[in-house]
């Protein structure tokens, strides 16, 4: 395994690959796993750079090799993290739905509790299902920051298109 890190808005995350692709995206302050090394390779350059281009407002999804360690059912639940669309929310309830197991709102809960991958797969977007924002790893200002950011990544997108001239 090797790691990275990369500074953010949201602090210093350390991003660590496997020889499957990437593995884990830590919080500020979280040891890389035992046995990793500091290095730099194609998966760890593009994770890199794929997470400036999100915090930059010029990437809304992350199109990445992952190497995914987890049960069937967490894996599952990850990837459908990526379905929910940048600057949206969905409740547990709805993404159990989604997972085509309507009574697993507290399955998803439990899974996304162990995403190692925050960000990348968006797990800051799934809220309470009276539409408050409910634990996560990077602690609740993170969530609210990265909702925020996506919120006006949308609203600039927006503007932008609202002031595009008329072709034709």
């Amino acid at each position: 395994m090797r790691y990275t890190r990369v500074d953010t808005p949201v602090g210093t995350l350390t991003l660590v690959a496997g020889g499957g692709g990437l593995r884990e995206l830590l919080w500020d302050g979280e040891p890389p796993p035992a046995g990793a090394t500091v290095g730099r390779d194609a998966v760890l350059a593009a994770a890199a750079e794929q997470l400036r281009d999100y915090f930059a407002g010029r990437r809304t999804a992350f199109d990445l090799e992952l190497e995914l360690h987890g049960t069937a059912f967490q894996r599952r639940a990850w990837r459908a993290l990526a379905e929910i669309p940048f600057g949206a929310t969905r409740t547990y309830g709805e993404q159990a739905r989604a997972l085509g197991r309507p009574a697993a709102a507290r399955a998803v809960g439990a899974a996304n509790g162990r995403n190692p991958l925050p960000i990348v797969l968006p797990c800051h977007r799934l809220i309470g299902a009276d539409g408050s924002l409910t634990g996560f790893g990077g602690g609740l200002e993170v969530k609210r920051a990265l909702l925020e950011h996506e919120g006006r990544t949308l609203a600039r997108t927006t503007i932008r298109r609202d002031r595009a001239p008329a072709l034709g």
